[in-house]
């Protein structure tokens, strides 16, 4: 096959397995792990693993390394140290060493025998490496659409991820080293976690400022093309020299990843990187789909059922356990356990390295693929019934719900038309003083224990409780309240509160909080009375100081004030660009943007109604001549020097502005 032929082969083959998962509701990523065992050797044999893809493939390991670079900041760390350092640690050292262990064991229980046993000790350490990891991918997913991130056991989850993402970094040192013997392997060790240190210390002191000082040199320049290049160049450039420097490709992008986590354009890379991660990960699990082989997994069928029951079960045991003696609850020790008891995709990354430096023996492969992918389709089977899993296991857990019920209804049970406030964050701390002050009465949700505790032995009337759970919200006196309040920006929760007051208690008014307006129709067309976007009250907060400041009276600011969020903010739903903006999606939110004519413009004389901007999706928000003077923009004739604010989608804006300047 030519290179042509192959990279239509990959992308069909892609293309193929994610439309089915995504179907069935599934993984992408075990579509391409499904669609490489039909396209590999040992089934349809349609390609071969070949040299030039699998270097291609290594590609998506090293953006996966830099989206976790991203993600490792000091703050985050501090916030989930117990989870990290605490169970996330010991359930990797543990799974590693069990691992160990029980081979050491069977090696004594074969020699017994007089039978070799065919795994070594590097082999197990391997093979308890990878079993050690948990899959960030489907775990996150399946919490964010269950909204359990922010739950007991979805910190705890987090946590463990965090540390199991972190762990593969000295992995990727550790396993390469293995493959030497006695003093060689001491010896490549120590100069492996030599050069290692001493790159990252070059690295990391004062490359944060580096890279800061140079992507916002690159940024000034206003080209995404220029900021994507460089971006690229950042990391493949540190991977080249941490693989030069005799480490892995990963390493390199991890520290990338380590050096932009902590500057302003942190979420914009990540955006930006996303497509290349997607789709070289992507074409990395089709590689790791090609080596399994289906015949052995065939006919040692109960083999693949017990490599995948054992480390289940024992992953399950050992975390739910952990997370016990950190001092959790029952419950959000067993759903921790529950939700990290599947393999995860740094486990394919550790298992292929092994394999490729002789490490694990090539029948051991495709069983312990095959163990790990049936793992993985087990998780949303496992998430979904936690909840029952739970309430079997642990008796403590349904008297705890129904005691934490028991005490929002004992609180809301004498109030009547009071304001459910759903978190209790800053905003809603700050609502529920205002109601404080006009004696009207209110009942605060919220998940944070340590708020909690500290807010109620205050005397504020505020109970742990989930806002998005409807009995959550019917012990809080849903029924009979006059106003429900989501203080907190998380639109998915939001519509999931939306629902339930609709079909719950379709009269009680709900007022929701936003960053900004662009999810305002859709929460709007959910039932919310009100959508408070904070970046147009702030806006409007600021523009009435500067204006009673300059000397405008009160009275005139409140009333300009006033008719400014009577028309529904129409005019303050776009803003100007700039180099500064943080927001995550941009090309998805309406913007401002001045245009002015030449001198000699061939639009001079002739009114602006003809240009039919408004066909474009373009409104003309204010039109100001040369020597300063605003005009009315209905009937407005244009002139040579006209400045026009405008606007409207960033493509659009684009698109005015060219038919604007070029005529």
């Amino acid at each position: 096959m030519t290179s042509l032929d192959l990279a239509l082969l990959y992308l069909v083959a892609a293309v193929f397995g994610v439309v089915i998962c995504r179907s069935l509701k599934l993984p992408p990523m075990l579509g391409y792990l499904a669609v490489g065992v039909l396209i590999g050797p040992n089934a349809l044999a349609f390609a071969h693993d070949s040299a030039s893809i699998q270097y291609l493939a290594e590609f998506g390991v090293v953006f996966l390394m830099f989206a976790i670079g991203l993600e490792f900041n000091l703050p985050k760390l501090r916030a989930l140290k117990t989870a990290v350092f605490g169970i996330g640690m010991a359930q990797v050292t543990l799974t590693i060493a069990g691992a160990m262990l029980g081979n050491a064991l069977l090696i004594a229980g074969f020699a017994m025998l007089g039978v070799a046993w065919e795994l070594n000790w590097q082999g197990s350490l391997v093979l308890g490496a990878a079993m050690a990891m948990s899959s960030t991918a489907i775990v996150v997913k399946l919490m964010a659409e269950r909204l359990e991130l922010e739950s007991p056991h979805g910190k705890l989850v987090m946590g463990v991820l965090l540390f199991q993402d972190l762990a593969v970094v000295p992995l990727l040192v550790l396993i390469p080293a293995l493959n030497s013997s006695g003093s060689e392997m001491v010896s490549a060790l120590a100069w492996a976690g030599l050069k290692a240190a001493g790159l990252l210390g070059v690295l990391l002191y004062g490359g944060q400022k580096a890279m800061r000082w140079w992507l916002t040199l690159v940024a000034r320049r206003k080209s995404d093309e220029l900021f994507m290049l460089n971006l690229l160049l950042v990391t493949l450039g540190l991977a080249w020299m941490t693989e030069h420097a005799g480490l892995s490709l990963a390493l390199g992008a991890f520290v990338a990843g380590m050096l932009i986590s902590e500057t302003e354009y942190r979420h914009q890379v990540e955006t930006d990187i996303r497509p290349f991660h997607d789709v070289l990960l992507g074409l990395f699990f089709i590689t790791i789909g090609m080596k399994l082989d289906w015949r052995p997994v065939v006919d040692h069928w109960w083999l693949i059922i017990l490599l995948t029951a054992l480390p289940v079960l024992a992953k399950f045991a050992l975390i739910a356990g952990l997370a016990r003696l950190f001092k959790s609850p029952p419950g959000v020790a067993l759903r921790t356990g529950l939700y990290l008891a599947q393999a995860g995709e740094f486990g394919f990354v550790l298992l292929t390295l092994g394999a490729q430096h002789g490490l694990v023996a090539p029948q051991w492969v495709s069983p312990v693929l095959a163990s790990m992918v049936l793992s993985m389709l087990a998780t949303p089977i496992l998430i979904m019934y936690s909840n029952r899993i739970v309430m079997k296991l642990s008796s403590s857990d349904w008297l705890m719900q129904s005691v934490q019920l028991t005490s929002i209804a004992k609180k809301s049970i004498k109030t009547e038309a009071h304001v459910i406030i759903c978190g209790y964050g800053r905003s809603g701390q700050n609502l529920a003083r205002l109601l404080e002050g006009e004696h009207i009465p209110y009942m605060a949700l919220d998940l944070d224990p340590d708020r909690v505790r500290q807010a109620a032995a205050a005397g504020q009337s505020v109970v742990f409780g989930d806002a998005a759970k409807v009995q959550s919200l019917m012990a809080a006196g849903l029924a009979r309240a006059s106003a429900v309040v989501v203080s907190y920006h998380d639109t998915p929760s939001a519509l999931k509160i939306l629902d339930l007051v609709r079909a719950h208690a379709p009269r009680v008014p709900v007022v929701v909080r936003t960053i900004d307006d662009s999810d305002l129709e859709r929460l709007k067309a959910a039932g919310a009375t009100e959508v408070v976007p904070e970046a147009i009250e702030g806006s409007l907060m600021l523009a009435s100081h500067a204006l009673a400041l300059v000397g405008v009276p009160m009275r005139r600011v409140i009333r300009i004030t006033r008719d400014a969020r009577d028309k529904r903010y129409g005019l303050l739903r776009g803003y100007f660009h700039g180099a500064d903006d943080d927001t995550v999606d941009e090309l998805a939110q309406e913007r401002l943007a001045s245009v002015t004519l030449p001198t000699v413009s061939p639009h001079a004389g002739r009114p602006l109604d003809d240009l039919a901007l408004h066909a474009l999706g373009i409104a003309v928000v204010s039109l100001r001549r040369a020597d300063g003077k605003g005009l009315l923009v209905d009937g407005a004739t244009l002139a040579g020097g006209d400045t026009l604010v405008l606007s409207g989608m960033p493509a659009a804006l684009a698109l005015a502005e060219e038919k604007l300047l070029s005529g």
